[in-house]
């Protein structure tokens, strides 16, 4: 596949003496939708870690949009395009659904407390339009409506479509998405893989995990 966006080439971890991935190798274009299955233990969360940079593989490599990233700590892949979802979610649940999606844009102005005070004009400016692309996200994921709500106020459902909302804020073109569905309503099944598909058809790139084979075969390209 020499249109490959994502490359990874067998990808080994061994924890205390325990294979937890094994020579793993994949290829994805961009574009697709692209399932990871196995049994519980098998390691696939596992390779989302090492692919985003929250572990180090014993062995193998990772190559994305044509660059060498199998070192890479994690805030440079994100910086590179590449962020992800977590079975706990990682949501700050204290916090509006909407302020939730600003933090997860990337190298904003703001972030450096000098530019606060010497750049005003500008940190305001941007947060404006940072604000409105928040709205414009919830509003694509079907969460507009809950934008002042607490994120910890939302279900199950909602919080796992703010997760995915959040990886959107960050713009970046390959979303590893962890168990989206899992332990949601069918209803919220069929709105996540309807986005999900949407999202695939805009040029967005997705590899996700997922147990329900059903799931699978109906959104994997």
């Amino acid at each position: 596949m020499t249109d490959a966006l994502l490359t990874v080439s067998n990808l080994s971890k061994t924890f205390d003496g325990l294979k937890a991935v094994e020579d793993f190798s994949c290829m994805i274009a961009k574009g697709k939708i692209v399932g990871l299955i196995g049994p519980n233990g098998a390691g696939k969360t596992t390779v989302f870690n090492i692919i985003t940079g929250f572990l180090a593989a014993d062995a193998g490599e990772i190559h994305y949009a044509g660059k060498n990233i199998t070192r890479l700590p994690p805030y440079r892949i994100a910086h590179n395009g590449i962020v992800r979802t977590f079975q706990d979610l990682r949501l700050i649940a204290s916090l509006p659904v909407i302020e939730n999606i600003l933090l997860a844009r990337q190298k904003q102005t703001g972030e450096n407390w000098l530019a606060t005070f010497a750049l005003r004009k500008k940190v305001l400016k941007e947060e404006h339009e940072n604000r409105q692309i928040a709205l414009d996200i919830l509003n694509q994921v079907g969460l507009a409506n809950k934008h002042e709500h607490l994120a910890g106020a939302l279900s199950y459902g909602q919080q796992k479509l703010l997760t995915l909302a959040c990886c959107l804020a960050a713009e970046a073109d390959l979303l590893l998405l962890d168990e989206p569905v899992s332990g949601v309503h069918p209803s919220m099944i069929e709105k996540m893989l309807a986005l999900m598909a949407q999202l695939a058809a805009s040029g967005k790139t997705i590899l996700f995990i997922e147990h329900n084979l059903d799931v699978v075969m109906q959104v994997s390209d």
